[in-house]
């Protein structure tokens, strides 16, 4: 497997270069601004187009180390991309509201989990002897703990990475991701302060054919760290007289979960080209 590949005409037709309204900049984006149109600022893609390589490679190096990726995004218009690209290429989200202390309190949210599972046990069936009323309780219970934490039920830690979709929603998943050291991968748009960002990805983040196509791709990065980790263990495995069959198993894993599925990014392509764009002062 290799990086995903992407155009920049991808990323007009997906209006990536579209940032907000003049007057809800952020002065801290002016080196990553083009110039602005009907008073919305132009986002440069000539800068896009590298930092999001960067980005890619970034997520795709951390998953070929056994490292987990977080996917972040909790507006209404990236909460099912979010958790559909993190099922896909076999990572973790938070697509409800993130929880303070997700990152920074791991142990009392390992508890809220340990919570989850045991009424996921109790509501499955096999245990009896609860009545209509306690039943119904125990799965709104339930029901409330899956939408925080069940996107990061499996994770078993604190994540390596984290993606986010929204840096100004997601401001608090980005303080505790600094504390912790955790390198942030997010995309900016006009109206945010890029600084706490290693690994920045200038566009639009409001529009959901955007947000659509930066989580295919960061979903296909963390495919190909899967195939490449793989592969590192293929190697390891084959320099042996005779592979044990766990390590066979690990290698055969991640082939598995590791569906390869092209995001229809291109539809009726923005005009970008009219009228004409006035170049950042």
């Amino acid at each position: 497997m290799a990086l995903p590949d992407y155009s920049m005409r991808q990323l007009l037709e997906a209006g990536v270069h579209f940032g907000h309204q003049t007057h809800r900049w952020n002065p801290k984006m002016a080196p990553f601004i083009f110039g602005s149109r009907n008073n919305i600022h132009i986002l440069d893609l000539a800068q896009t187009v590298p930092l999001l390589h960067t980005a890619l490679k970034a997520v795709s190096d951390t998953v070929a180390r056994g490292g987990r990726v977080l996917f972040v995004g909790t507006k209404r218009q990236a909460s099912d991309i979010i958790a559909d690209a993190a099922q896909r290429s076999a990572q973790y989200y938070v697509n409800a509201r993130w929880l303070g202390g997700m990152l920074t309190n791991w142990k009392t949210i390992s508890n809220s989990i340990q919570r989850l599972r045991k009424l996921d046990e109790m509501l499955s069936g096999e245990a009896h002897g609860f009545t209509k009323k306690e039943r119904l309780t125990l799965q709104r219970e339930r029901d409330k703990l899956d939408r925080a934490l069940g996107g990061i039920k499996d994770m078993g830690g604190v994540p390596d990475m984290i993606f986010i979709i929204d840096t100004n929603k997601e401001a608090i998943a980005i303080e505790e991701a600094k504390r912790l050291h955790i390198p942030v991968v997010a995309v900016i748009d006009s109206n945010c302060n890029p600084n706490p960002i290693d690994f920045p990805i200038p566009g639009n983040d409001d529009a959901a054919r955007a947000i659509t196509l930066y989580c295919d791709l960061i979903a296909k990065a963390c495919l190909d760290g899967i195939g490449r980790q793989a592969g590192a263990m293929g190697v390891d495995i084959g320099a042996m007289e005779e592979a044990p069959a766990e390590a066979l198993d690990e290698v055969a894993m991640p082939d598995q979960s590791a569906p390869e599925t092209e995001s229809d990014v291109a539809a009726e392509a923005t005009s970008a080209a009219e009228p004409e764009v006035q170049p950042a002062a």
